[in-house]
Formats: structure tokens, C-alpha cells, sequence
């Protein structure tokens, strides 16, 4: 299943926030991931402090054990998203009924 996160960093956290981002790897980061859980993409608004990420993950527990470990400096908002294709198949679907 994918999902979308959203973030805002609470406020006076971007400094630190870029510091620690900066300063590990993706490899490091991602350490806490089972192999059913995949980084798709990772987009940054540093003027607002906000970003969006697509996973795609089996195990919310998973997900949610990795999102923890930023949780101190930032909130989150997260939604399961359909791409493209899967979209069309739904609504072929529901056109059936």
C-alpha cells in the first residue's frame, strides 16, 4: 500500500532539522525499514519548514516506528494514496456496479 506523509517541523526546528538530515545517510536512515517498505520520494519546502513523501509499506507499525524517530521536531500527517493506474482500475470497477 503507498502512502503520502506529509510534514511541518515545529517551529525553530528547521536548523536542526537540516543539520541532522545532513549529516546521516540515506542507508542510515532508512536502517529501521523492513524490506516491505520502500522510500518512493522525498520532497522539500525549506522556506515552510513542509515536505511530502510517498512509501510504499506493508506493516503501519513499521511506518510508524520510522516517522517516530522525527516526531520530536516535527508533525506529520499521513493518507493511503492510489497512483495513476490503480485510480483507473478503481474506477473502472465502480463503473461496473
Amino acid at each position: 500500500m503507498k502512502f503520502m506523509i506529509n510534514w511541518k517541523l515545529h517551529p525553530g526546528k528547521l536548523h536542526d532539522a537540516i543539520l541532522h538530515f545532513s549529516q546521516i545517510t540515506l542507508e542510515q536512515e532508512m536502517s529501521g525499514l523492513d524490506s516491505g517498505t520502500k522510500l518512493i520520494g522525498r520532497w522539500h519546502c525549506l522556506v515552510n519548514g513542509t515536505g511530502v513523501a510517498i512509501c510504499e509499506s506493508n506493516s503501519a507499525e513499521t511506518l510508524s516506528n520510522w516517522l517516530l524517530s522525527w516526531n520530536s521536531i516535527m508533525d506529520f500527517q499521513i493518507a493511503p494514496v492510489l497512483d495513476d493506474n490503480e485510480t483507473r482500475a478503481l474506477g473502472k470497477k465502480r463503473g461496473k456496479q
